[in-house]
């Protein structure tokens, strides 16, 4: 098949869009280094259950985490010293929205070429607009980058001006604002784009986060924001007709490896109101995911899905995952 895809043109904003949001982990599984090569791989199997949204016809936008990725390169600051000049947090996730996008797009175009069907996939390289007046800046709680000794933290603290913290009794780690996004500045064109037939992946790592100056200008900014949250704000601004967020768990459960754990196989936006209230979804699992699902529903979205990547075809024929409604 030639390499063009010119033969047959996609059919212009006929297609359902389906949003995507998946973790920066999808890339590497438990046990692995995290190398080249296995985030090819990883990026192949996942791409390979993505591909039943291609087969029905959806449009489709994908977006991804880059927690793992971005520690690296992180850390590789660190390594470098006083030899090499550190980048900002901000470039960072630009890295790693680029070489994941790579990644994600051949595996995803060997896919489509395999099969003989005629569509582009493109990464963009996503700005996230947050608000210069949210309180998370007064108050970093994102841990990033490697453990680090408290002796070490605590010289960087004072060299470099880091907030650090005790994290899960392994160490000592820098800690940053996440401020909640706003807009995805390039919504249009990643919308008009996946509306012309081709695969958009987007946002990866939550986006670029920037802020407007008082001259009005664009600044990035040394935070990271929720990439859960970004995915339902670009579901928002791109009227999608779908968001699947997919995870480790087969579903959503309450009580989640409890001996009382219950599945959740349906879900409004008043149960979701309800059950978050409650407190039943931790903020580093399945909180942020719940939280972003509501926020969609709220915002209109009218249909969403909870599952991973191995029940994807069967959550969308409704026999997997947790499914979320909207109001009619």
């Amino acid at each position: 098949m030639a390499d063009t895809m010119e033969t047959t043109p996609p059919r212009i904003g006929e297609r359902p869009l389906a949003l995507v949001a998946m973790g920066g982990h999808a890339f590497i599984r438990p046990g692995e280094r995290g190398t080249i090569g296995d985030q090819e791989r990883n990026a192949e199997l996942i791409c390979n259950e993505l591909m039943v949204l291609v087969r029905r016809d959806y449009n489709l936008i994908i977006t991804h985490g880059n927690g793992p990725q971005v520690g690296e390169l992180m850390l590789r600051n660190e390594l470098a010293g006083a030899d090499l000049p550190p980048r900002p947090l901000d470039v960072l996730v630009a890295d790693t929205e680029g070489s994941l996008g790579y990644i994600l797009q051949q595996a995803l175009l060997n896919h489509i070429r395999k099969e003989d069907i005629h569509r582009y996939v493109v990464t963009v390289v996503t700005q996230v607009l947050v608000d210069r007046q949210d309180p998370a800046f007064e108050n970093p709680t994102k841990p990033v980058g490697p453990f680090l000794s408290r002796e070490d933290a605590e010289r960087r603290r004072e060299e470099l001006g880091w907030n650090i913290v005790e994290d899960s009794g392994r160490g000592w780690r820098r800690v940053v604002p996440s401020p909640k996004p706003t807009k995805v500045v390039q919504h249009r064109m990643i919308r008009d784009t996946a509306r012309q037939g081709h695969i958009v992946i987007a946002c990866g790592g939550g986006g670029i986060p920037i802020m407007r100056t008082e001259d009005d200008r664009y600044e990035g900014v040394e935070a990271v924001v929720d990439k859960d949250l970004t995915a339902a704000i670009l579901a928002k601004q791109v009227e999608a007709d779908l968001l699947v967020v997919l995870t480790a768990v087969d579903q959503v459960y309450l009580s989640y490896g409890k001996p009382d754990q219950r599945p959740l196989s349906a879900l409004t936006i008043g149960q979701v109101e309800k059950f978050i209230g409650e407190g039943h979804f931790p903020p580093g699992s399945m909180g942020p995911k719940m939280e972003a699902m509501l926020w969609f529903l709220r915002a209109g979205g009218r249909r969403g899905l909870i599952t991973c990547p191995e029940l994807l075809s069967d959550g969308l024929n409704g026999r997997a995952g947790t499914h979320f409604v909207g109001r009619c």
